[in-house]
């Protein structure tokens, strides 16, 4: 029940509720008029019904006009689209097209390389998208299957009360709810009778939300507060019964408009951002690169199309062929690691590199920060001073009243009363239970009528529920233990001083009792006068047990936290102090208005906790921090959190959520346990690292080695490598290349959000890559030195050769020293990067030497050139140290 001075609900009144327009349609708005805003009369009149129902005759011609009551349709996308989907990747379509224009030139080799290189690519994509055409499926679970439905033969017959299927629901129709029903349908209550109903997965009010009928409802002053009158599709009735006009189905409900629909998808992550970015500006360099090949050596050399192999050659040498590779066996050994130690599974393998690149989360309260119940924070007497008595006597009402009610499930409140008033030593059976008046919407009082074992000719009254209605029937007060009348200042402090404990986020649940002689007729409600205030019970959203670590940790992450809500605004201030998070400026929706784009992001990045919010709220405020640059993850398990959970670079739920969150969510914390959150942020930051010294180092070798070749091609009387010797030094570095994905990144690589910007690493990219490309060409003249010197056999076989070496040299010098990784106290450990770099090199100094040299055109250089290359390389090696240390 929601005995409580705080206004439940959690959002403002769905603009697209149903109601007819002026023209019949019984589906949609009325001129923008919302159904919370008629009256029953007028509603029934534009609806074109009745409270006695339809006709069989009008609930099929509706029904026919406009669609059975289910959800929008969502198909998967098949296996094969999801693969032809995977080739719009740009470093994928790129190579495609090189590898095509390779085959054409009856280059096989090279066609064969890059085809498997498209195909594995495509692969790895399309596989970690298998699960994502899933998330309707949840949605079956909260929506029910058979409704209660009142309808007549025709005009002239009585109403009957049938069973049908909830997706042969009209707009119109009347229909009756009872305890632990599902409401099938946006409905407008008609009548009810001590009805509550569970929400908390559309709006986020943790306890049941009293409903009742109105009339004439009067104007809301902001539109804030949840209408009472008001029932919507996915939540379920607690206790008491109803009978109710159905105002909105499938499409047109709010739980309908709170996933995302057929025609939504997931938009690009921040990783598909930032390596989007990246791979457009190599890939104009890249399509540039051939045309100005054939075209210089055209000129210059007088060459045609027979360095096309060459000039392909040297535009996928300019690719980082592995990434898909690098990044999912790195993405796989992350999430590997946390579904077995950390508790945390990780549903598509890019959100884990988005998690190590979150700087806002967006939380929802309740399910994350807060459980769906309540407990009592302290119970104080009439002058705000805390006092044990008055939470007995709430534990005596809350015990007979669940034992005499006869409710169908327990209420929370008065189990939480129960639970705070073990401790104190309550003992409710010092009385005897007499009878008992169940939670009241209409009056929000609840009465148990007890006596005192022993003691016979009078009963004795306890009433417990909202403060202003406790003290509307109230004529004394209890004051220093002492009673007196209550005047009307006295009232008004009472109100004031409750209105500063609601404020702070807390409900209240104000406590009176009254002796009247003992009677054996039955006690109604005109019974409940004359009371003696004693005090109110203070209650809160019991905290999630390690919320307050998570919040902690996610700070010293450098994460910044918004707390999303459909809640109280005071009770999700009070939940964050509790939590020792600082909750600063509060906003709900309703102030926030129709901002959106840039000012609704600064208006949100000024506060902490935003509540109020409906699940598009939610979407519009995540989606507006990502357009603003943030990159942003959303931690919510419920239905109204599913927008958000799609909008959001990474969606991330509790075990707990309800199964449509699960679907659609990225990443899946197994133990509702948010430290695990805290171990995923860290895991994410490692790949993240891992991937971008990947991406570093390969584009720095790979565009040092272009320009070289580049220049090369048009200083020497011949090509600088051969096709096939280009592929294998690719080969090569790229099979070395896959140690990163077994490196451990430095801990600095995890204090801050790990984002890879593109312009960032392009900067870092041309630096070492000229630097590399000086390297190379420092190796052209030492090369023609060590030849003229030794007066042995030239040409092009040994200038192949030689580069061949220096190149594998360099690669595996940059490998070593611009690595992030770390090694144990000492620097004595040998891990998978050292032993890649060793293998690199190894084969760069053999090779040439092998006899497999003859068959990629190469020829061993003369000893003195290996003791050039020697002095080159180690000033290379200070130069690469210097620029890595002032770059850091």
């Amino acid at each position: 029940m929601s005995e409580t001075t705080a206004t439940p609900g959690g959002g403002p009144t769905p603009s697209r509720a149903a109601a007819v327009r002026a023209h019949g349609d019984p589906r949609a708005g009325h001129g923008g008029a919302d159904p919370a805003r008629l009256t029953t009369l007028e509603l029934l009149r534009r609806l074109a019904a009745g409270p006695r129902g339809l006709t069989a005759e009008q609930a099929e011609e509706r029904l026919v006009r406009y669609g059975e009551n289910v959800a929008p349709a969502w198909r998967p996308v098949s296996w094969p689209r999801r693969f032809l989907g995977s080739l719009r990747d740009p470093f994928t379509a790129v190579l495609l097209c090189l590898g095509l224009v390779s085959a054409a030139i009856a280059s096989w080799g090279t066609a064969g390389v890059i085809m498997v290189l498209v195909v594995v690519s495509c692969l790895l994509r399309s596989g970690g998208e298998h699960q994502a055409g899933r998330a309707m499926a949840g949605l079956r679970e909260l929506v029910a299957t058979t409704a209660s439905v009142q309808r007549r033969a025709d005009d002239g017959a009585a109403p009957v009360v049938r069973e049908l299927p909830v997706d042969q629901l009209v707009v119109g129709d009347v229909i009756r709810l009872g305890p632990g029903d599902l409401v099938p349908a946006d409905v407008r209550l008609l009548r009810a009778s001590g009805l509550t109903v569970h929400q908390a997965a559309l709006t986020g009010e943790s306890v049941p939300v009293a409903k009742y009928a109105l009339d004439a409802p009067p104007d809301a002053d902001d539109g804030a507060a949840e209408p009472p009158h008001l029932c919507f599709q996915g939540s379920s009735v607690a206790s008491g019964s109803a009978t109710a006009l159905v105002v909105a189905t499938g499409a047109d409900t709010r739980f309908a408009a709170a996933h995302p629909g057929p025609a939504r998808r997931r938009t690009e992550s921040a990783f598909d951002r930032s390596v989007h970015g990246i791979a457009w500006t190599l890939i104009r360099f890249m399509l540039l690169t051939p045309p100005l090949v054939l075209m210089a050596n055209a000129a210059l050399r007088g060459r045609g199309l027979s360095t096309l192999p060459f000039a392909i050659a040297v535009a996928v040498g300019l690719t980082p062929e592995m990434l898909p590779v690098i990044v999912t066996a790195t993405l796989a050994r992350g999430a590997s690691a946390l579904a077995r130690t950390g508790g945390v599974i990780v549903k598509r393998l890019p959100a884990l590199h988005d998690l190590g690149a979150i700087d806002v989360l967006c939380l929802d309260k309740t399910g994350t920060l807060t459980q769906d119940r309540p407990v009592v924070a302290r119970s104080v007497d009439a002058r705000g001073a805390d006092d044990p008595d008055v939470l007995n006597w709430a534990s005596v009402g809350s015990f007979w009243t669940l034992e005499l009610a006869e409710l169908p499930a327990p209420d929370s409140l008065d189990e939480a009363v129960l639970d705070a008033s073990a401790a104190y030593g309550a003992d409710p059976l010092a009385y005897d239970g007499i009878a008992a008046l169940p939670f009241d919407p209409a009056h929000r009082l609840a009465t148990a009528v007890v006596r005192r074992p022993g003691t016979y000719g009078r009963h004795t009254l306890v009433v417990k529920g909202a403060v202003e209605d406790v003290l509307g029937r109230c004529g004394r007060v209890r004051l220093d233990g002492t009673e007196a009348a209550l005047t009307e200042g006295e009232r008004r402090r009472l109100l004031d001083l409750a209105a500063t404990e609601a404020a702070g986020g807390l409900r209240l649940l104000a406590v009176a009792h009254a002796e009247r002689p003992a009677r054996g007729g039955p006690y109604g409600e005109r019974d409940v006068r004359g009371l003696t205030f004693l005090g109110w019970v203070a209650l809160r959203d019991a905290l999630a047990p390690t919320a307050g670590a998570a919040l902690d940790g996610l700070a010293r992450r450098g994460v910044t936290v918004k707390v999303l809500t459909g809640d109280h605004p005071g009770t999700a201030a009070r939940a964050c102090r509790d939590l020792g998070l600082e909750p600063g400026e509060v906003l709900t929706a309703g102030q926030l208005g129709a901002l959106s784009g840039p000012p609704l992001a600064a208006a949100v990045e000024r506060a902490t906790v935003v509540a109020r919010c409906t699940a598009q709220d939610k979407a519009r405020i995540v989606a507006a921090l990502r357009a603003s640059g943030r990159t942003t993850g959303f931690l919510g398990d419920g239905v109204n959190d599913l927008p958000a959970l799609l909008t959001a670079d990474v969606g991330i739920c509790p075990r707990g959520a309800v199964a449509v969150a699960r679907e659609g969510a990225d990443v899946v914390l197994a133990d509702k346990d948010l430290t695990a959150l805290d171990r995923a942020l860290t895991a994410g930051r490692h790949s993240s690292g891992t991937i971008a010294g990947y991406l570093r180092i390969t584009l720095s070798s790979n565009l040092g080695n272009v320009l070289a070749m580049l220049a090369a091609g048009l200083l020497l009387p011949f090509l600088p490598m051969l096709p096939a010797q280009v592929l294998v030094q690719n080969l090569c570095f790229d099979a070395a290349q896959l140690a990163y994905a077994y490196d451990r990144p430095a801990p600095a690589a995890v204090r801050g959000p790990a984002v890879l910007r593109p312009r960032a690493v392009l900067r870092y990219v041309t630096v070492f890559g000229l630097l590399n490309a000086a390297a190379d060409l420092a190796t052209f003249g030492v090369l023609a030195l060590a030849v003229h010197l030794s007066d042995g056999p030239g040409g092009p076989a040994v200038f192949h050769a030689g580069w061949f070496t220096e190149n594998l040299l360099t690669q595996a010098m940059m490998m070593l020293l611009l690595r992030t990784g770390r090694s144990a106290p000492g620097g004595r450990t040998i891990g998978p990067v050292h032993l890649a770099v060793t293998a690199l090199a190894v084969l760069g100094l053999l090779l040439p030497l092998s006899p497999l040299a003859p068959a990629l055109d190469m020829a061993a250089p003369p000893p003195l050139y290996y003791a050039l290359l020697a002095a080159v390389l180690a000033l290379y090696a200070v130069t690469l140290t210097t620029a890595g240390r002032r770059y850091a």
